[in-house]
């Protein structure tokens, strides 16, 4: 990811202490020099520099202004001519899909009437008092191809890891609010960076929505899935043994856990979590296995539910741990999908009710969309390097059990 070097005035320092407008004039000053320094990264060339290697030449700017939490911010957007391309502000333009989503929501609740009045007046000061259906479908057409074209794309690495989650929203059809749920699926690919894999609104987490969202996902390239993680949700389950046959189901543990201790009386819980732990972070299979076994002889008399719970789940459970160490504690949760959901719940709880399903997806791709960006151009998730070297190997020592069975036939 590029650096850059940005100088700040101490007068716009102090007024952020001292004028309503610090922040934005402050931001402004900020991403104004960023696309200067984009534009010599695109010249290879700073201004009036002379240089063999440039690849065009200024030819001044455009001012845009830009919508943000901060207020609207006026950029000064440099012109290039002779060879240097057209200059774009996609740095800038994927963070405001999720404004431009969140606002068209509000818009629609408000034009049907059902908005509360906090919500009239959030859109009222992002908007205007004054808009219309037609300023919606302005936006939506500007917004939905975009989404659309993102969800669609195809997936053309290997997957691995694949980790799927999904939560509830609320959103009014036919005149009434129905409960439906948005699916998420997120991967790690063959380089080790995360992705976004898809999302789908279903009409609730049964295995046929599910099955519509694998699907879909095959349907795209999705192929070379090692280990699938999730929770227990029987739908999800049947929906992931279905598609993915031949992967390996990694049972969440922190779910796990806490369906153990839901089924734990209150005075053992404490012992019987320090024995599922030990269990869980056991260095093989086979020392989880042992461990299994004392917790069982410790505590089936006292808490024999929680112990059926921890016995049925075991080996699901602890699927991860026949991967290399170094991978296991990213995988053996779905705690990177849960931050995800996180943030999506944090602007869903604003509209409490979507106007539409489509409403719902729109605003879910944007926010989505910018986090996989963001996953894309950050650091790498996992090393996959070892990975690949145990999986040679592990296909290796499987052709030769392989060969001496059919030579013993």
């Amino acid at each position: 990811m590029a650096s850059y070097q940005v100088n700040v005035d101490e007068q716009l320092l102090t007024s952020l202490m001292t004028r309503q407008d610090g922040l934005g004039r402050l931001v402004e000053q900020v991403l104004n020099q960023i696309l200067t320094a984009q534009a010599s990264e695109l010249l290879m060339a700073e201004p009036y520099e002379r240089t063999a290697a440039r690849q065009g030449y200024r030819n001044g700017s455009r001012e845009r202004s830009l919508q943000t939490r901060v207020g609207t911010l006026t950029l000064s957007v440099p012109r290039l001519r002779g060879g240097g391309g057209e200059f774009s502000t996609d740095l800038f333009e994927r963070y405001q899909r999720s404004e431009q989503a969140f606002v068209v929501a509000l818009m629609e609740m408000v034009i049907q009437g059902v908005s509360t009045r906090k919500v009239s007046a959030i859109t009222e000061e992002l908007c205007g008092a004054s808009f219309s259906k037609s300023t919606v479908s302005a936006l939506c057409a500007r917004l939905d191809p975009i989404l659309e074209g993102w969800r669609t794309r195809p997936l053309t690495c290997r997957y691995p890891f694949v980790l799927v989650d999904g939560f509830g929203i609320r959103v009014r059809e036919d005149g009434q609010v129905r409960q439906r749920s948005a699916l998420i699926a997120c991967g790690v690919n063959e380089h080790g960076y995360r992705e976004v894999l898809g999302l789908l609104i279903g009409d609730s987490e049964s295995e046929a929505s599910w099955s519509e969202l694998f699907l879909h996902l095959k349907e795209r390239g999705l192929s070379g899935v090692d280990l699938v993680i999730s929770d227990q949700h029987q739908g999800l389950v049947n929906g992931v043994r279905r598609h993915f046959q031949g992967a390996v189901w990694q049972r969440c543990q922190v779910h796990f856990v806490r369906n153990i201790l839901d089924a734990c009386p209150e005075k053992e819980k404490d012992l019987v979590l320090l024995q599922v732990r030990q269990i869980l972070e056991a260095p093989s299979i086979k020392v989880a296995r042992e461990r299994l076994s004392e917790a069982l002889k410790v505590c089936c008399a006292k808490a024999s539910k929680a112990m059926a719970c921890l016995e049925s789940g075991f080996e699901d459970a602890v699927a991860v741990l026949a991967l290399p160490a170094r991978y296991r504690r990213r995988l053996r949760t779905t705690n990177g999908v849960e931050r995800v959901n996180e943030e999506l719940r944090r602007r869903e709880r604003v509209i409490r009710i979507f106007p539409n399903r489509e409403s719902g997806l729109r605003l879910l791709s944007a926010l989505l969309m910018e986090t996989d960006e963001s996953w894309s151009s950050g650091k790498v998730y996992l090393d996959m390097s070892e990975y690949w070297q145990f999986k040679a190997a592990r296909e290796t020592t499987k052709e030769i059990e392989q060969t001496e069975v059919a030579a013993t036939a």
